[in-house]
């Protein structure tokens, strides 16, 4: 209760900041980011949107993944029209698809830029069951799986742009709360959903893909550190938010639930706090490895911190974006 009343009243933590504050405002003392270069997943909409924005105002260069070339390109021109020095460049990337993903970074690559910041925003939430190209559950295959393959192709860039500058990378994966609503075996759960759509579970699919962007944090972040890169990473529940994300589906339902929790939906400026706060404020130097709310280190589930649980799905992830891996799930995970 007393949590709950302190996330109403927007009581800042440890941070100096809470609930209520915005991502402006977290990046008040972020200093100058003009020489930060940024991909950011899902930036066309909503919490990436303002994201983007908010970056792009303190100078960083963005590059924007998207699959709708037409509205990043108009939400490119609007940050043009608004921030008169931004550098933004669009490119096409379809999360969902392995190959799309590998074309994205030879792409970004012969651009030659440094990447300082990688933020895996991007998320769907599919009521109906859907396959992958690759044989992969919509929902894992562009949350989850679309991201650990960007994300490892990137690595490389990241360590290399750190080391050369001596500015510390960092990662963000936007993960969600809804994650501690999943218990069980993770890897048998997705083969179950991936194989036979009656087990399909729209809110249960997407608490799969959440907590697999939680155990990817952990097991990236113990990787980094023993690999003694400058490059950390974190994940971050934003809040909820009345974005496209989460009004899919219009109707007087839909709109009574949203009126009855209303007090507790953030607005898009304070969902995008966390983000921000996390991939760019100086008080976060070597912080890796961690889950963040409302701009504050926070817990998460009990096997949201399952070390061995994390190292397995990681292991699981290298065997699925392998371009010989078959789509078939063994008979021992139904």
């Amino acid at each position: 209760m007393l949590e709950t009343i302190k996330y109403l009243l927007g009581s800042t933590g440890p941070s100096g900041y809470g609930s209520k504050t915005t991502a402006e405002q977290v990046t008040d003392n972020c200093g100058d980011l003009h020489s930060c270069t940024a991909i950011i997943t899902g930036a066309t909409s909503g919490i990436g949107a303002e994201t983007a924005r908010v970056l792009a105002k303190r100078g960083a260069r963005l590059v924007l993944p998207a699959r709708n070339l037409k509205v990043a390109t108009e939400m490119k021109n609007r940050f043009a029209s608004e921030f008169c020095d931004s550098k933004i460049t669009v490119m096409h990337l379809d999360l969902s698809s392995m190959k799309s993903v590998r074309q994205f970074v030879s792409e970004f690559e012969a651009l030659n830029l440094p990447l300082n910041l990688l933020i895996n925003n991007a998320g769907k939430f599919s009521y109906e069951h859907g396959i992958s190209e690759d044989g992969i559950e919509m929902t894992f295959a562009t949350n989850y799986l679309g991201h650990f393959l960007l994300t490892k192709l990137l690595l490389k860039k990241m360590i290399t742009t750190a080391k050369t500058t001596g500015v510390q990378g960092r990662i963000v994966n936007v993960t969600s709360g809804i994650h501690t609503w999943f218990s069980g075996d993770l890897i048998r759960s997705l083969g179950q959903i991936t194989r036979d759509k009656s087990h399909y579970d729209a809110t249960r699919a997407y608490a799969i893909s959440k907590l697999a962007n939680v155990l990817h944090t952990k097991e990236l972040a113990s990787r980094l550190q023993m690999m003694e890169a400058n490059v950390t990473v974190n994940c971050v529940h934003p809040g909820i938010v009345r974005t496209r994300l989460t009004r899919d589906r219009e109707g007087f339902i839909t709109d009574l639930v949203f009126f009855l929790t209303s007090k507790f939906l953030k607005t898009i400026p304070q969902a995008a706090a966390t983000t921000c706060y996390v991939a760019t404020h100086p008080n976060l130097k070597n912080t890796s490895g961690k889950y963040f709310a409302d701009c504050n280190e926070a817990s998460n589930s009990e096997i949201g911190c399952n070390l061995k649980e994390a190292a397995r799905l990681w292991s699981f992830s290298e065997i699925m974006i392998s371009t010989d891996f078959k789509p078939v799930f063994a008979p021992c995970m139904a």
